[in-house]
């Protein structure tokens, strides 16, 4: 007979499980700091969706289950059958209903190293290993995701641009991946900054999704739509693919203001637009600053995305470089938790933000010697 227990107790792969930490939004003595660390929109929101969410009144009702008129309106902008689409609560529940509907206990979930810091808890949740693909200079290698499929492989995560690279697979390289796969493996393109990238569908996963069984790309209003309050992502692929992701996923999981909201910023691709122009110059800038610094060690990870990996090589350490950063008013990302203590994730703000950011890091860079 086993010992009684006194409380539940948890499963012990739900125990490995170390819960998301978000970028800061603070000094260590609570001061608010210019937030560089969750890569947010520094334009804000389209004016199109706020005054969309201005004019919602009507709170007592749930808000439509299947996302009729949003799913709709991608479709239209994608050229996507919207039966082939499904909305999630952010792109993160999308994901984790993938993960969860095709892997399981003693499966492997594979992602490349450094990748979104999501994917790990994905395969923890569902009692899978995560398996990391080595790196090629701070890019996913193909080559690398092949060598460590194995037939206990049921799930492969890629983020492109990834997340805290920035870093890019190109299209005909993400073709290559999938034809390499075994058909019965599930490929899950992160498409989160894809707007960043350019218009439509720039690393071709869309069109893989659209003549695959086994691709299934996602997408965020977090980012280049700047909705990342209202939680909004979706998911397109193979009608099968779609319906075992809407079985797990919430009921009424998007919220009417969220619907709402993203509704009117797709009709507003010109805030796209200009949301992925001004990032384009303000990261130009910014990885031009910091080339100016590689005599004292940094060096930028060349970014696809709305944010730069910056890599302190030199006598200035990335933790002194936090600590400068923080007292001249900035928060960024420090990521030693995944493999990357020697580094910093700097979103792109505004050009002065990204001038005084560039500024504290070259007075530090010359304390340091």
């Amino acid at each position: 007979m086993s010992a009684p227990k006194d409380k539940p107790a948890a499963k012990p792969w739900i125990e490995q499980i170390h819960a998301y930490v978000p970028g800061r939004s603070k000094s260590a003595d609570g001061l608010a700091l210019v937030k560089l660390s969750a890569n947010e929109n520094p334009l804000g929101s389209s004016p199109a969706a706020r005054a969309a969410l201005a004019d919602l009144h009507e709170l007592a009702l749930y808000p439509d289950p299947d996302c009729t008129a949003l799913r709709a309106a991608i479709g239209d902008l994608h050229g996507i059958d919207p039966g082939r689409i499904v909305c999630g609560a952010g792109s993160g529940e999308v994901l984790h209903c993938a993960v969860q509907a095709f892997a399981g206990v003693g499966d492997e979930v594979v992602f490349p190293r450094y990748s979104f810091s999501l994917y790990p808890l994905l395969a923890n949740k569902v009692g899978a290993a995560g398996v990391l693909a080595e790196v090629e200079d701070y890019t996913a290698s193909v080559d690398a995701i092949l060598a460590v499929v194995t037939e206990r492989t049921k799930v492969v995560l890629v983020d492109n641009p990834n997340n805290p690279l920035g870093s890019w697979i190109a299209g005909d390289e993400l073709a290559r991946l999938h034809a390499g796969l075994p058909s019965d493996v599930l490929l899950v393109v992160d498409q989160a900054y894809a707007e960043y990238v350019g218009d439509g569908d720039p690393d071709g996963a869309l069109a893989l999704a659209a003549a695959s069984e086994n691709v299934l790309v996602t997408r965020t209003f977090s980012k280049a739509y700047g909705l990342a309050a209202e939680r909004i992502g979706w998911a397109t692929g193979a009608p099968a693919l779609v319906d075992m992701v809407n079985r797990l996923r919430g009921a009424f999981n998007v919220s009417a203001s969220g619907q709402t909201a993203a509704l009117a910023a797709l009709g507003d691709q010109a805030f796209v637009a200009q949301s992925r122009t001004e990032n384009a110059a303000g990261r130009a800038f910014f990885e031009d600053a910091i080339a100016a610094l590689g005599n004292h060690g940094l060096r930028a990870v060349p970014s696809k995305a709305n944010f730069v990996l910056v890599l302190f090589e030199g006598a200035l350490r990335a933790e002194a470089a936090l600590t400068a950063l923080a007292e001249g008013g900035y928060a960024v990302r420090h990521l030693p938790g995944q493999g990357l203590g020697q580094a910093l994730r700097i979103t792109i703000g505004t050009r002065a933000q990204m001038e005084e950011v560039a500024a504290i890091l070259r007075t530090a860079a010359e304390i340091a010697g």
